[in-house]
């Protein structure tokens, strides 16, 4: 039965309330303007507007620059900030739902350009009608805000509240260019890693990957100064540096083993150490909407066919 609803309800305007939780979450209004993409100026004018319409002040401003939630500002937080993730929820289902024909993935820069894009061609023969959009970024995906149908991604598979599938497992190894193996110093055995230089992935948002001093402890490496070199955010990027002679990488199976030939990228010798992170195709628990069973279904197999 449908709820009757008052047409005459008053509300604040949407925009001073966005403004307002996002500043109650950063404390400032600095980083609020950071996340809304609009000038802390900008923010303070909205929780001023918020402010003027409910006729109480619902921050004290501090010296520090920051600010902090009067009694009253606390108590609207709190339902500022449920009635946000709902609207933000509802708007993201019925998104996905409008765009039966569009698959958005979410993954990581690396996996998007080293393993997923030049498999894509098969997915887009299978499902001609499905017009693929993949979306590149490091952080976790939240299904009720971020307009996505899956993602995929790195570590240990421990997603609370979403269903998580095993894609692949995955080793590491070190990779130069030819001319920097066989240059001189040599480059023969892990040993020889103490004369070259080191590359680094270096992303501050992925912290699940194995770096130089991980990879070198489990391959029970000693005398290497794994603390200097140059240091990048993403692995298709050292990788990148290292054909190019710009030093030694670290690349894994998955991200980097499709580059590995004679000529551009090789393996100077074949010490791995095996990963303790692996790739996972992560989805909301509800039943899958027929475009992500079909991308689950091809995928799987992509994976299960580079395994053997």
């Amino acid at each position: 039965m449908a709820l009757d609803r008052d047409p005459r309800r008053r509300l604040p305007p949407l925009n001073a309330v966005r403004a307002f939780e996002a500043a109650s979450r950063h404390a400032t209004f600095h980083e609020a303007g950071d996340e809304l993409g609009v000038s802390a100026g900008a923010v303070a004018q909205q929780v001023k507007i918020l402010e003027g319409w409910f006729g109480v002040a619902l921050f004290r401003r501090l010296p520090s620059r920051g600010v902090a939630l009067t009694p009253a500002g606390q108590r609207f937080a709190a339902s500022a900030g449920e009635v946000l993730d709902q609207l933000a929820e509802a708007t993201a289902r019925l998104r996905r739902q409008g765009q039966d024909h569009v698959l958005t993935i979410s993954t990581t820069h690396s996996f998007a350009s080293l393993w997923l894009i030049p498999r894509m061609g098969s997915f887009r023969a299978q499902h001609p009608d499905l017009d693929v959009r993949v979306v590149a970024n490091n952080r976790l995906v939240d299904f009720s805000r971020d307009d996505a149908d899956l993602a995929i991604r790195h570590g240990r598979g421990r997603y609370p509240g979403l269903r998580s599938d095993l894609l692949m497992h995955d080793v590491v190894f070190p990779v130069c260019s030819p001319r920097l193996r066989d240059g001189d110093p040599p480059l023969r055995s892990p040993q020889d890693l103490a004369r070259h230089t080191l590359l680094h992935d270096d992303d501050p948002i992925d912290i699940e990957s194995v770096d130089w001093p991980q990879w070198l402890a489990a391959a029970g490496v000693s005398g290497v100064d794994a603390s200097r070199g140059p240091r990048f955010t993403h692995t298709f990027m050292v990788l990148q540096c290292a054909t190019a002679g710009g030093g030694v990488g670290l690349a894994t199976r998955v991200l980097g083993g499709d580059l590995v030939s004679g000529t551009g990228l090789v393996r100077p010798f074949p010490d791995e150490v095996a990963s303790p992170y692996s790739f996972f195709l992560v989805t909301p628990t509800e039943t899958d909407a027929p475009k992500v069973a079909h991308f689950r279904e091809w995928i799987t197999a992509r994976a299960a066919e580079w395994h053997r």
